[in-house]
């Protein structure tokens, strides 16, 4: 008597796999490959500065990773475009901007300082996620760029003002 049961869901299980995963389209995207390399170096940078003497240095990757896990699904799922609460291109701007400075001092630091194995893997991880956070927030300052010449009239974000400015170009 007091027993909540759940409703009875028709829904396979590989249907809630494909509703937690990024779609295609998405994954295909130059944001959708930025994001998923940078989850994935970020990731394996964590592991190596983990696993070396240098591992003071383990919260910058961590970090770096649960941010762009947390973009990588938010844009995949078009959180983004529901919650309109902050401005989603600025944040993934400083995220950008901020993960590829830190990144780039701790690898300096890690190659230099620290002689093992592990310490120099992630140092060079770490200047592979440099260089990838920074053509990310290259591309997204060209977004905010553009978007701001037009005067920010509209209340749609920059990526998708430029993706509908490229497709009347192409008409």
């Amino acid at each position: 008597m007091g027993d909540i049961e759940a409703p009875s869901s028709n829904r396979p299980p590989q249907a809630v796999l494909k509703s937690i995963l990024p779609s295609k389209e998405f994954v295909t995207s130059r944001k959708g490959m930025l994001l998923i390399a940078e989850v994935g170096l970020s990731f394996i940078s964590f592991v190596c500065f983990a696993g070396s003497s240098a591992a003071a240095f383990v919260t910058v990757p961590l970090l770096a990773f649960l941010a762009s896990l947390f973009l990588l699904f938010g844009y995949s799922t078009k959180f983004n475009e529901r919650f309109k609460g902050f401005c989603w291109p600025l944040t993934d701007f400083i995220r950008c901007v901020t993960a590829s400075i830190i990144f780039f001092i701790i690898s300096i630091m890690a190659v230099s300082r620290y002689s093992d194995g592990s310490s120099k893997a992630a140092g060079i991880f770490g200047f592979i996620a440099t260089i990838v956070f920074a053509v990310d927030f290259y591309f997204i300052f060209n977004e905010l760029a553009s978007f701001l010449k037009q005067g920010g009239e509209s209340n749609e974000e920059p990526s998708r003002q430029q993706d509908e400015f490229s497709d009347s170009d192409s008409d």
